[in-house]
């Protein structure tokens, strides 16, 4: 992989996937919302590795620019090989529940917008025969919980979507990577008590890295996710809509 876009560049756990790819020397192209971060990450990576990294500010609720942004990268990297999709926000559930327009806003966020650039993506990489798709997802869209709830049902409504992106492109020989982080200890939870199931952003970064190097379908972050998700999943509903999770 030696020409990569990635959606959401700034965010902490993007940045450190990019600095995987930094140091192989690979052409990025970073892309966030906030362009102030952007340059701080560019020149981080800069400052650490020798390798061509091109930035561009962009507002993922603008699906207008989606396919743009896919056609200035190619452009740009001379190609693509594959793009990480990495944004998201994490909404208040108890304001958002009272507020439609919020559950608008996180639904278009971490939803609307990640399967709109995930198609763009996909028929770029159709044609090309070749690519990998890789988007954050999360273990909350795994089963709603009345504390994310909002939050977890546009993580799972992309989950799916993905499922069935990945089913399509196997026939093309596009790899589509679904990523369930659990907990992570980033700026975007800072705000949230910190326990032992809480990973470093670094510990994730890598583990994005190896599974976009390794092929990988699904990769819980940490790996021990996959257990305790599966345990949550098989509790019967009646007994789970009685716990406080």
């Amino acid at each position: 992989m030696d020409k990569i876009l990635i959606i959401g560049a700034a965010s902490a756990i993007a940045q450190e996937t990019a600095k995987y790819f930094a140091k192989e020397n690979a052409k990025l192209f970073l892309t966030d919302i906030n362009i102030g971060r952007l340059e701080a990450v560019r020149d981080d990576l800069l400052a650490r590795n020798k390798t061509l990294i091109f930035i561009e500010a962009m507002d993922v609720n603008n699906f207008e620019r989606h396919q743009e942004i896919i056609n200035k990268a190619v452009e740009t990297l001379g190609g693509l090989d594959a793009v990480l999709i990495a944004h998201g926000i994490l909404g208040d559930q108890i304001k958002s529940q009272e507020n439609p327009e919020l559950i608008v806003k996180e639904f278009n966020t971490n939803a609307l917008s990640v399967i709109l650039l995930a198609s763009h993506a996909a028929n770029y990489f159709e044609k090309q025969q070749s690519g990998c798709i890789a988007v954050i997802s999360s273990v909350a869209g795994d089963r709603g919980r009345q504390s994310n709830y909002i939050y977890g049902a546009a993580k799972g409504a992309v989950t799916t979507f993905l499922q069935g992106l990945r089913n399509r492109m196997s026939q093309h020989n596009v790899n589509v990577l679904t990523i369930k982080p659990g907990q992570v200890d980033t700026p975007m939870t800072a705000d949230m008590p910190k326990s032992l199931l809480f990973a470093k952003a670094s510990v994730v970064g890598k583990g994005i890295f190896e599974a976009m190097k390794n092929g990988k379908d699904v990769a819980y972050l940490p790996g021990f996710w996959r257990l305790v998700m599966c345990i949550v999943k098989a509790i019967p509903e009646g007994i789970f809509k009685k716990m406080k999770m």
